[in-house]
């Protein structure tokens, strides 16, 4: 009979020993200052000797490290090297394109990712809706904050200290006449839009545009990115818009994911 060291591919095609190695690292890593050994593998269902015989071998490659001191099992260098390999080479536009498109066929309206430059937004991509009458917004365009629905997005998670700042020092000029141009209005809309986990620009920054917005966040759950859905406000009625709110919200959350980020606890609650 052959060793169950040996440890073959069961019908899901996974190997054991690799599978019990990653939830080793995995449970290490939700550890920040180290775990024992025995309660390692109590953790993740596996004996003691199992569970050492496995840290011996991530430990020779640098993915987990033991403390003799303390004798507690930590992650090790490589798994930094390793994760910071994919941070290096994740690509915003090219992971979040695919999840835009599904985005625009089931809401039928453009669909437009922009990121914060200083206290300005600006678009990197954009998939059109599929009408003939449809939004259009240029890649490398720049636009407000405080009118824009991407803008109000990433605003709405800003710090009170931050809000204020731009406030006083950029203003709130008027760009039609449902722009918020009153401070006390702006900020009671971005706590309602943080509340949602959506902004939505209702003909604020173009007559005639509506849209819902949402922010696509970082592995430190720190704000990156906003992904919006916009349309004619002949098309999109309250209700609709109601609708768009929560389909961003979704899509957003899931490109935050494909990107290894983090939504924050309270938004993610929320």
């Amino acid at each position: 009979m052959a060793s169950t060291d040996k440890q073959p591919a069961n019908r899901s095609g996974q190997v054991q020993s690799l599978t019990r190695a990653l939830s080793l690292m995995n449970a290490i890593s939700q550890t920040p200052n180290g775990i024992k050994l025995t309660d390692l593998a109590r953790k993740v269902g596996l004996a003691a000797s199992t569970a050492h015989r496995l840290l011996t071998t991530l430990q020779e490659q640098r993915y987990v490290q033991y403390d003799r001191d303390t004798n507690f099992w930590q992650i090790g260098i490589q798994a930094f090297v390793t994760g910071n390999g994919f941070l290096s080479s994740r690509d915003l536009v090219s992971v979040a394109r695919p999840i835009m498109r599904r985005m625009m066929e089931e809401s039928g309206e453009t669909i437009n990712l922009a990121i914060s430059e200083g206290d300005d937004v600006i678009y990197m991509a954009q998939v059109e809706s599929r009408e003939m009458m449809r939004v259009y917004s240029k890649p490398g365009n720049r636009v407000p904050l405080h009118c824009s629905g991407v803008g109000k997005a990433i605003m709405s998670v800003m710090s009170d200290k931050d809000i204020n700042r731009i406030i006083h020092e950029k203003g709130l000029p008027r760009l039609t006449d449902r722009t918020l141009t009153d401070p006390d209005a702006l900020i009671k809309e971005l706590k309602n839009s943080r509340e949602n986990a959506y902004a939505i620009d209702d003909e604020e920054h173009a007559i005639g545009l509506r849209c819902a917005a949402s922010v696509i966040y970082d592995e430190y759950s720190e704000p990156m990115a906003a992904i919006s859905i916009s349309g004619p406000a002949a098309r999109i009625s309250n209700e609709k818009l109601a609708k768009l709110g929560q389909t961003v919200r979704t899509y957003a959350a899931e490109i935050t994911s494909a990107l290894g980020g983090v939504i924050p606890a309270s938004i993610d609650a929320g």
